[in-house]
Formats: structure tokens, C-alpha cells, sequence
């Protein structure tokens, strides 16, 4: 039998996740945050008491918290803490829309599908960390 190289094997689907994590957290933060600010970021803002103006810079500037935290998964592709801090916010942040706007719960492409899987994506990597460290 050859002799397989089972960390090899394991560092394509890591960064695979690191990549998809990375661009899917970037994306939230620069299309409907940044460049086309979305009307439910803004009444999420709103709804914690801010006025409209206060609103678009909050949404603006947790588009740039949300790319930043996407590079972070390009950086720091060996990161088990990143995945942990993505499961914790990600989890906070569907509570938050939870509490504050339950009817995005019931749209297409909702906050649950995409923390869900995103969610998912960072236990997998989990797993494949260790996986990749037993056989070192």
C-alpha cells in the first residue's frame, strides 16, 4: 500500500472552508453594508434607538468589523480560535436578529441558513484540526 500522506490530505478542505469563510464574511461586510446598505441592517440599528444617520455609520462600520474578521481566516489559516469566535458571533448575531427582527427568520436566504451553515463550516475545520494533528 503507498504511503498516504493523511495531512495533505486534510489541508485541502481546511483551506477550502478558510476560503469560503473568508469570502462569504467579506462579502456580508462589503456588499450590503458598505456599498448598498442594506434597509434591514439599518433598521436593526434603528431599532436599538439610533437615529437613521448614527444607523448608516454603524452598519458601514460592521461591514468593515465583518471584512476584517474574513481576512482573519486567510491570515490565520491554523486558527482553531477563529472558528470558535465565528460559532460564538455567529450564534450572538442570529439571537440578535432573533430578538430584533423576527420576520427575517421567515424569508428566503435567511440569517438561519447562512449561520447555520457557516456554523458548520467552522466545526468541521475544528475536526479537521484535529484529525490533521493526530496524524503529525
Amino acid at each position: 500500500m503507498p504511503f498516504v500522506n493523511h495531512k495533505l490530505l486534510l489541508d485541502r478542505p481546511l483551506l477550502l472552508i478558510q476560503i469560503t469563510l473568508a469570502v462569504l464574511w467579506i462579502y456580508q461586510g462589503l456588499i450590503p453594508k458598505i456599498l448598498f446598505q442594506s434597509a434591514a441592517e439599518i433598521a436593526i440599528w434603528q431599532s436599538m434607538g439610533l437615529e437613521l444617520h448614527l444607523a448608516k455609520i454603524c452598519v458601514a462600520l460592521s461591514g468593515m468589523i465583518e471584512i476584517m474578521f474574513g481576512c482573519t481566516f486567510l491570515l490565520w489559516q491554523r486558527a482553531v480560535f477563529i472558528h470558535q469566535l465565528n460559532i460564538l458571533g455567529l450564534s450572538g448575531l442570529l439571537l440578535l436578529i432573533m430578538i430584533t427582527d423576527p420576520l427575517q427568520l421567515t424569508t428566503a436566504f435567511n440569517p438561519v441558513v447562512m449561520n447555520i451553515a457557516m456554523i458548520t463550516l467552522s466545526l468541521l475545520a475544528i475536526q479537521l484540526f484535529k484529525l490533521s494533528q493526530q496524524s503529525s
